[in-house]
This record gives C-alpha cells, structure tokens and sequence, in this order.
C-alpha cells in the first residue's frame, strides 16, 4: 500500500466517523456499491453509494473460509453485512442483492448476524477483481458454521455484488 493510498484510507475513515450517522459522504472512488429501498441513510436522491474508501472505513473483517468454488482455505476481507446494514438503519426485512451479470438473490436481514457473512473486497490481502468474483463477494464463514453449508446459504454467497435493494419487513 502506497502512503498516498493508506493517506486517502486514513481520511476516509476519519471522515466517515465523524459523519452524523443521518448522513453519508460522497464517494470519491469508482462506486463498487449502490443500496437502494427501504433506508434510513442516502447520499444521493435515493440510495447510498459507496467506493471501496467508505467500505473499508465502515470498518473491515477478516474471515478465513472454504467455499465449494475455490480451492482450499482463504482470507476474505471486508465489511461484515451486520455492520453496513446497522450503519444503513436497516433492521428487518430481505435484501435483494444483485451481481454485474443480472443473478439476483433474496438474503433475508436475519443472516446479518455479528460473526456471519461479510461484503469482500479483498482475498488474501489482494482486491478481488471481475475475473476472480469481485469487486465485491457476498461471503459466509462456511468453516466457522455448519449451518453455513447448505445450498440455500450458497445461493446466498453472490459474488460480483453491485446491488442490493432492501425491503423492509411487514
């Protein structure tokens, strides 16, 4: 990491700390994510966006997981799903998360769990790119819970995430 970047990083995190938690900054990078629905915060007219600066700065996690796709074990880092929806005021309801190629899934709010799936950005300290199911992977902890690893739970691990739409519940 460059000191230009872990600079940039630095004041991000700083900035996003400090934003009261009805606001959002701008992203300042290539937006990797746009949640839009039922939200408490926006920083634009209808969803929130945000660049891999304000990803990290929400504060990131590490898990170390298989997954039935790749081989062995590996690092994912990210932001951890309880902690982007907590940040969003979401609460309950379903998330409809979307990937570059149009696959979508429904993840219910109930699996953003403190120690559950997290928003990866980077395997193995590296950031994901498109070829290698980034720039965002929708990850759980499969080695962590046995309950992880079934098939409902895989179709939940969408790689190449650009989307999310949350639908509160009734």
């Amino acid at each position: 990491m460059t000191l230009l970047t872990a600079v940039f990083l630095l004041l991000a995190s700083i900035a996003l700390a400090q934003e009261p938690r009805s606001s959002l900054p701008e992203p300042a990078g290539d937006v990797l994510l746009t949640v839009t629905g039922d939200i408490a915060i926006k920083n634009s007219e209808d969803a929130a966006l945000f660049d891999r600066a304000m990803l990290e700065a929400l504060g990131a996690e590490t898990i170390e997981t298989s997954t039935v796709w790749t081989d062995g074990v590996h690092a994912y880092t990210g932001v951890p799903l309880d902690t982007l929806l907590d940040h969003l005021g979401v609460e309950e309801g379903a998330l409809y998360a979307t990937a570059l190629n149009d696959y979508a899934v429904e993840i219910p709010v109930s699996d953003a769990i403190k120690g559950g799936p997290v928003v990866a950005f980077d395997v193995d300290s590296a950031p994901m790119s498109v070829r290698d199911k980034g720039p965002l992977w929708l990850i759980y902890p499969f080695d962590a819970n046995p309950d992880y690893r079934s098939e409902v739970i895989y179709s939940r691990s969408i790689w190449q995430l650009v989307r999310i739409e949350v639908e509160s519940g009734p």
